[in-house]
């Protein structure tokens, strides 16, 4: 493997990397409030198709179109959520049922599949998309260049996602006291926090950090839609979140892995090696399983820092 192919693929798992990234900082506040969302697949594909359909539609330069869709891309993530909020936290359905329910509804079966044909949108490519930035114009700096000052601007605002979320959890109050809420619901209640408010703002957080990283499969890194374009994304931000230790930093790290993974079969179709393509297709979801076969007990989540009340609806009335 020469240089310049290390370059492209290190690149590729920063580009690939970036959907996972957001939407595993997404389940990663969900589940410091306690809150286990097995939605993120469908607020996945419902922020991409509502991104992508934003983009063809909303008048304006670029940069308008692209922040417009975002942002609604971001919204439809949240109110995907809700949906899921309502359930789990007020009707305190099973999580787990709630979650995959939700993923059918909004899933590519389901809602976003719906919107997509129904606006006709896999016959077009998007007006406008997210291109390289060429940060600084380093760009061509060889090596660097194409992996840190290439990227996109999603890409970037990642970064700054990582380190806000980290900050969040860590330095404050409010996130301090979220933390509090996924150990022990009934004693931060005793305290005085509201766990409700909180899981309910943490959950359509997550929604919002999912439907951003749909938006990055439909705005960026294939600008088009697609049914199923996240091809199972959301459920290895899932497993992301266990792989990093519920820390935003480690899930950096984990998304660039995962991304590597997902990116390598394309990087070397492109150089023009076709040795089992499909063993390097399923990379991404072997790891996945074995994460989660590795903290399939209740003592190894605990071990690996899982939020105690992960999970768990709060009844105030018996505690």
């Amino acid at each position: 493997m020469n240089t310049s192919l290390l370059v492209v693929i290190v690149a590729s798992a920063v580009a690939y990397g970036t959907p996972l990234l957001f939407a595993a900082l997404g389940e990663l506040l969900a589940e410091r409030s306690g809150v286990l969302n097995l939605g993120v697949e469908g607020m996945m594909l419902v922020g991409a198709v509502m991104g992508f359909l934003s983009v063809q539609h909303i008048g304006g330069d670029e940069v308008v179109a692209l922040i417009c869709a975002v942002l609604v891309a971001m919204l439809a993530g949240a109110g995907a959520a809700l949906i899921l909020a309502f359930l789990v936290i007020t009707l305190r359905a099973n999580q787990i049922v709630t979650g995959l329910a939700l993923t059918i509804f909004a899933g590519a079966a389901g809602l976003s599949s719906y919107i997509g044909n129904d606006f006709s949108l896999p016959d077009n490519p998007a007006r406008f998309s997210f291109g390289p930035a060429n940060l600084f114009g380093l760009q061509d700096v060889p090596i660097v260049g194409p992996i840190v000052f290439g990227q996109n601007v999603l890409v970037y605002f990642s970064w700054v996602c990582v380190i806000a979320v980290g900050l969040y959890l860590s330095r404050t109050r409010p996130g301090l006291e979220v933390r509090a809420v996924g150990e022990s619901p009934a004693t931060a209640d005793a305290m005085g926090i509201s766990v409700t408010k909180y899981r309910y703002l943490h959950t359509l957080a997550g929604g919002a950090f999912a439907g951003l990283g749909g938006a990055c499969f439909s705005l960026a890194l294939t600008p088009q839609w697609v049914d199923g374009l996240t091809a199972g994304a959301g459920w290895i931000a899932i497993a992301l979140v266990i792989f990093a230790f519920w820390r935003a930093d480690l899930c950096l790290v984990g998304a660039y892995v995962f991304g590597g993974l997902s990116a390598l079969p394309l990087t070397l179709q492109a150089r023009g090696v076709t040795i089992a393509p499909q063993v390097f297709q399923s990379l991404p979801y072997v790891m996945t399983i074995f994460v989660l076969v590795l903290v399939s007990s209740g003592g190894a989540r605990r071990r690996l820092g899982a939020p105690a009340a992960l999970g768990e609806p709060y009844i105030r009335e018996e505690r």
